[in-house]
């Protein structure tokens, strides 16, 4: 157990059954007692209809990011036609995916220092900004460029806005609202290739980005009226620049590996060789700046302990399996079943949507329970054997498939909320968004090595008779539908792996008391 974690606990075990709790320092007199305590809400600031508006602005800021992931693929031949370059389309993903998954620790580590006001702000502006100059770029580069900067506005959303939840809610009370933050992820997966569709098919598919623009606005309209009732538990430090360009260059280059390795270009590539090299060397620049600076960009103390590592851990595997699954079913959909592209997504459903089941009941385990992660030990041990019986089952109708799928999503989905509020709790008040930032920074690089183990089992399974770019996810050629049930066995053994493994991190994690309000007693054991 680290020391901030040790000291967390002690703290959390005296605050964890009194009602009530105590109040906050003054904003900038963080003392040491403070520092060491689990991030705790103050009971008197805000009233629930308060928390209730904060909440909706968060949702529809959180929205924001969301929909942007998902509402530009499908109109991605529509531009390429435009600007008659098809051969980069990829890009205008990947510039994205590479510049949140690197701003996100970023971003979460700023907030700790000047306040989440100022973060959310920047991200929001950066975000408006990029969308903005998308929705006029005169051609291919120019929308690779925009869609960078909006990348580094949209990798800073999510780690804030579950930064300022930590700070409006004790970490009991905290997971019951997961739930609907998880339905905004489903609404934006669902509706955002729905929307981008019509936009590009009916209409213009620049309309994918100016629509960011009045709900951007609306979003910082709701919240910052509201910031200022936010307790403030940011500790004012000097920016370590260097480890933050580390961090940044590192992410950079593994994500890029893990993009292109095995689709665009082979693992043992001398460009694919070379960029790993890169990331090995970047990443231990970056360990070495960070044990010889007073104060580092991320601390490396703080993802240690007997809390945060497992947590982070588990929730990674558990991301890494839903993100893997979403990316390459509709493979199997087309090839096995025969569906269309659109009938393939929708039956996605099962998959993104009725994991928010799960998560909304681990949220309310925390509320309730003191044992609270036999949820996700148990569910993790569900989903793990609902997987390892999909390889074994294998090929099911269709229906007996999507079945199955929900009852593994269910089990899947109590890891979300658990391991969120799980490191929230362990880390000191003024770490909590940097713990959060790399929280999200850890999930996105797991769910990039499972889409890119995923693909390369069925490259290896089929014999690499199929396409995998990010702009043709679905051309199947002419692979026989035995071949590719032979080859998802493999893919569900090894989601069935991952939720095993996320299932042991649980265990082993420490179960540090929740700080905030008694549980009832009947429940506590």
């Amino acid at each position: 157990m680290s020391t901030s974690e040790s000291q967390g606990r002690e703290s959390a075990q005296q605050r964890a059954l009194p009602a009530p709790i105590a109040p906050p320092a003054a904003p900038g007199d963080i003392d040491v007692a403070m520092i060491a305590a689990p991030p705790l809400a103050p009971a008197a600031p805000l009233t629930r209809a308060e928390v209730r508006g904060i909440l909706l602005s968060l949702l529809l800021a959180m929205f924001l990011a969301a929909l942007d992931q998902t509402i530009v693929a499908t109109a991605l031949p529509t531009i390429g036609r435009q600007f008659h370059d098809v051969d980069n389309l990829s890009w205008v993903i990947t510039a994205y995916l590479l510049a949140s998954t690197a701003m996100a620790p970023v971003f979460g580590t700023l907030s700790d220092i000047f306040g989440r006001r100022a973060t959310i702000i920047s991200a929001m502006g950066l975000f408006i900004a990029g969308s903005v100059l998308c929705a006029v770029a005169p051609n291919m580069s120019v929308l690779i460029v925009a869609r960078v900067l909006q990348g580094l506005g949209g990798g800073g959303i999510l780690p804030i806005v579950q930064t300022v939840i930590s700070d409006v809610v004790t970490p009991r009370e905290r997971g019951q609202y997961q739930a609907y933050f998880s339905g905004v992820w489903v609404a934006a997966s669902i509706g955002g290739p729905v929307i981008g569709g019509v936009f590009a098919e009916h209409l213009h598919w620049s309309l994918i980005f100016w629509i960011n623009l009045p709900l951007g606005v609306g979003a910082l309209a709701l919240l910052l009226p509201k910031m200022g009732k936010i307790p403030v538990f940011h500790r004012r430090r000097k920016v370590d620049w260097m480890g933050g360009l580390l961090l940044m260059a590192a992410a950079v280059a593994v994500m890029l590996v893990l993009t292109w390795g095995g689709t665009r270009l082979a693992w043992a590539s001398p460009t694919i060789l070379a960029m790993a090299g890169a990331a090995a060397l970047l990443a231990l620049l970056f360990v070495w700046h960070a044990l010889h600076t007073a104060e580092p960009f991320l601390p490396l103390q703080l993802m240690s302990g007997s809390v945060v590592p497992f947590a982070m851990a588990a929730g990674g595997c558990g991301m890494g399996v839903l993100i893997g699954l979403t990316v390459n079913m509709p493979l199997y959909y087309e090839v096995v079943y025969g569906l269309s592209a659109s009938a393939s997504g929708l039956a996605l459903i099962p998959i993104v949507a009725v994991s928010v089941l799960g998560a909304a009941f681990a949220g309310r385990a925390t509320t309730h329970w003191t044992h609270y992660k036999r949820v996700a030990i148990a569910g993790n041990s569900f989903s793990a054997a609902m997987a390892c019986g999909l390889a074994l089952a294998t090929p099911l109708p269709l229906w007996a498939l999507l079945i199955g799928l929900g009852l593994l999503a269910i089990g899947l989905g109590t890891v979300f909320s658990i391991s969120l509020v799980s490191i929230q709790n362990a880390v000191p008040r003024p770490q909590v968004g940097t713990a959060t930032g790399a929280m999200n920074f850890f999930r996105a690089l797991m769910a990039s090595f499972t889409v890119a183990a995923f693909t390369t089992i069925l490259l290896g399974s089929l014999g690499g008779g199929i396409s995998f770019g990010a702009e043709h996810r679905h051309a199947v050629g002419g692979i026989p539908a035995a071949d590719m049930v032979a080859a998802f066995r493999y893919v569900f053994a090894a989601s069935a792996a991952l939720m095993a493994t996320a299932a042991l991190c649980m265990v082993v994690m420490e179960e540090l008391p929740l700080a905030g309000p008694a549980v009832t007693p009947d429940l506590a054991e």
